[in-house]
This record gives structure tokens, C-alpha cells and sequence, in this order.
């Protein structure tokens, strides 16, 4: 209809070509090069109306090529990360339970290489700590903010995609992450309990890059005290595994670590065949680390619905007879 409708326009732009009759002011020149232009200015509209009616706006092919990573994802490991396929990878337990980390005595590896020497010497101590049985602070038993990659350790995440930002919810303590979509970071970047978290697609993969995370009383990016400075840097690459790919990936970097022996609202559903997510992210730190390493979760979807695990309401129990430090304000934020 469009194409016809233009065919019209342009058989009455026709019939409007001025004759060869002179006005005595040279005006059959100008009349005939009004006529081009308009003529010109009608193909091309007709070009455009004919390229609509087979091409589909860009934003929404875009839309309708960008994999679905949302709704409610776990793992059941705690508290390591998965090793990488090859390269540096994680700080992991050096105590052993039945041939896998042992959750109650949380003694990282001090002498990987990826740490610098004064790093070393904090994971060790807190290792020390762990050995003695009794727990040393974290941001997860002190209720505070845990800042990436140490958020990761959540055994429940939500994924909540929209077109121009990607919200991120965790299980414990209703953390949560907000991400820009294809924005950079600000020149001036300032520190928050999550940093600044950019995103965008490459192909199937979701890359989230996250600079800027505040240095807190508990700083750390994992569950061994490992530290980190200002200057860390974190990429996170998501993306979704056929169902066998994702039960392979999930026997190679799960192989040695620790699964809860109790179900708190995220055990797998059996009956689910569908894809699996898979987290693959890497960090670098200068102030901390000798080189960039990197380490895996392995999402499935869970039986369970969303439950609801709050700190900040029990600060009790933690520590023999103290209290978790829980964040306070000495003045009302608003």
C-alpha cells in the first residue's frame, strides 16, 4: 500500500514538469531544478518506505537476539569459587573434609601465587583464626555490604534484565546490584559498597565490568580474608549452557568443593532439563595481587521459591557472647 501510495505521488510530480515556455526571467531553469529535487526527494522516500516493509527496526532485532538470563538462579557450593579451565584462578581451602573444602575451617591457600606478600600474610592469619574454631568477622556474619566478586558467595541470585539496566538480587541480606547498560564508567568514579557495575551483549554473553568498590572495616573478596584496594577491578561474562554442557561444567569446577547438607530454599529442581548459567569472571588488583586470576559459578534453577535471610535482624549468636557489628549511622540519612 505504501509503495503504491508513492507511486502516485510521484505520477502527479510528473504531470507538474513545466513546459519549455520562457518567462523572459529565466525562470524554466529554476522550475526544472525545483522539479529534480523534488523528484529526487520522493525516491528516496520511496526507498525508505520499501526498505520498512522488510527490515525490522534495529532496536528491536537487538531485543530479540539478547539471550534470557532472568528469574532465580543457584548453587549449593560454599564457600569457594570454581576454579578456572586453565591460568591463575582463586584462593582455596587448604583444610580438607572427606576430600572436599571443609566449611569449618576456612584456611586459604596463603602461598598461591597470585598473592603479593602482604596479602599473603592477612589470609594466613585469618586462617589461623579459622583453625581455633571460632569464626572470624566477615561481611556476611557482621551484616555489612560484601562488594564484588565476595556478593558471589550468595547461594541464591536474581536476574533482572531490562533495556537499559540489569538489576541483581542475592539471597543474603537483600543485597543487591544495579548495572548500566552500555554507558561507561563516570571520569570521576566514586566508591560504593558495590561499584560502579557497566554492562553490554557480545553475542550470548552478558559482560559486566564493576570499578570502584568501597575499601570497608571487612574488606575482602572472598570467604579467606583475601584483602583488596581501591584499584579493584572486576569482569563478569554470563551465559547460558545447554543442559548437558552445564551438567559437565558443573562436575569439573565442583569436583572438590563443599555442598550444603541442607536444603535453605535453593535445591535444584530435578525435574528441570533446561539450560544452565554459567559465571565465569576475573579480577585484578594491583595493590593486592601479583596478576589477574580468575574462577566460575555454576547456576542452576532452583526447586524453591525466594527466601527470606536477613542479618541486620539478628545480630546474635555469631560470636561467644558478642554481638555482630551491624552498620549503624550516627545521624538519619534523610
Amino acid at each position: 500500500m505504501a509503495g503504491h501510495n508513492t507511486s502516485q505521488k510521484l505520477s502527479s510530480l510528473m504531470r507538474q514538469v513545466p513546459g519549455e515556455t520562457r518567462d523572459g526571467g529565466g525562470n524554466m531553469n529554476l522550475r526544472r531544478q525545483d522539479f529534480l529535487l523534488l523528484l529526487t526527494l520522493a525516491a528516496m522516500a520511496a526507498a525508505t518506505l520499501a526498505a520498512g516493509q522488510d527490515v525490522a527496526p534495529a532496536d528491536v532485532q537487538g531485543a530479540a537476539s539478547i539471550p534470557d538470563f532472568s528469574g532465580i538462579w543457584a548453587h549449593l557450593t560454599w564457600p569457594d569459587f570454581e576454579p578456572p579451565v586453565a591460568g591463575p584462578g582463586p584462593v582455596t581451602n587448604r583444610s580438607r573434609r572427606n576430600g572436599v573444602s571443609d566449611i569449618y575451617e576456612l584456611v586459604g591457600d596463603y602461598t598461591n601465587a597470585i598473592l603479593k606478600p602482604h596479602a599473603a600474610e592477612v589470609v594466613k592469619k585469618h586462617g589461623e583464626i579459622s583453625l581455633t574454631r571460632v569464626p572470624y568477622p566477615t561481611p556476611s556474619n557482621q551484616c555489612w555490604p560484601g562488594g564484588v566478586p565476595f556478593v558471589l558467595y550468595n547461594i541464591g541470585m536474581q536476574m533482572l534484565q531490562q533495556r537499559d539496566k540489569i538489576t541483581i538480587l542475592y539471597s543474603n541480606d537483600h543485597e543487591v546490584r544495579h548495572v548500566r547498560m552500555n554507558q561507561p564508567h563516570p571520569v570521576q568514579l566514586m566508591p560504593s559498597w558495590y561499584g560502579d557495575s557497566v554492562g553490554h551483549y557480545e553475542g550470548d554473553t552478558l559482560v559486566i565490568d564493576t570499578a570502584g568498590i568501597k575499601v570497608g572495616p571487612f574488606a575482602m573478596v572472598d570467604m579467606y580474608g583475601t584483602p583488596h584496594s581501591p584499584a579493584l577491578h572486576v569482569v563478569e561474562r554470563y551465559r547460558l549452557l545447554d543442559y548437558e554442557a552445564a551438567k559437565l561444567a558443573e562436575e569439573r569446577g565442583q569436583r572438590e568443593l563443599s555442598r550444603f547438607g541442607r536444603d535453605p530454599g535453593f535445591a535444584r529442581d530435578p525435574d528441570y532439563k533446561g539450560k544452565g548459567l554459567q559465571l565465569e569472571f576475573t579480577v585484578e588488583d594491583e595493590g593486592v595481587f601479583t596478576k589477574p586470576w580468575s574462577a566460575a559459578i555454576s547456576y542452576r534453577r532452583p526447586l524453591g521459591e525466594w527466601p527470606e535471610m536477613v542479618c541486620a535482624e539478628n545480630p546474635h549468636g555469631y560470636f561467644p557472647e558478642r554481638h555482630a557489628t551491624v552498620p549503624t549511622a550516627d545521624k538519619p540519612d534523610f
